[in-house]
């Protein structure tokens, strides 16, 4: 079964990693990088950070509601997607 995920936070990173055992995730999606700190380093969200740990895709698009990133999604003709606090 394909898989897209969705999620951004620490408390969605349990849930990619027990997706990704049982199932073919076909993408991640999680929110852009955010400045982080005095700083104001770049930090990647949890759910990235863990993606990119498991070799999975991961996409950060400003708006996944733009034509471009629907077809983007379509593109990779999930069964299904689980949104875990995206």
């Amino acid at each position: 079964m394909k898989v897209v995920f969705m999620g951004t936070p620490e408390f969605s990173v349990s849930a990619l990693e027990e997706v990704a055992k049982a199932f073919e995730v076909v993408a991640v999606y999680t929110q852009p990088d955010k400045p982080f700190g005095r700083g104001l380093e770049m930090r990647p969200s949890p759910v990235k950070a863990c993606a990119l740990k498991l070799g999975l895709p991961v996409f950060t698009p400003e708006k996944i509601s733009t034509l471009d990133e629907v077809e983007r999604l379509r593109s990779f003709k999930p069964d299904v997607c689980v949104v875990v606090a995206y």
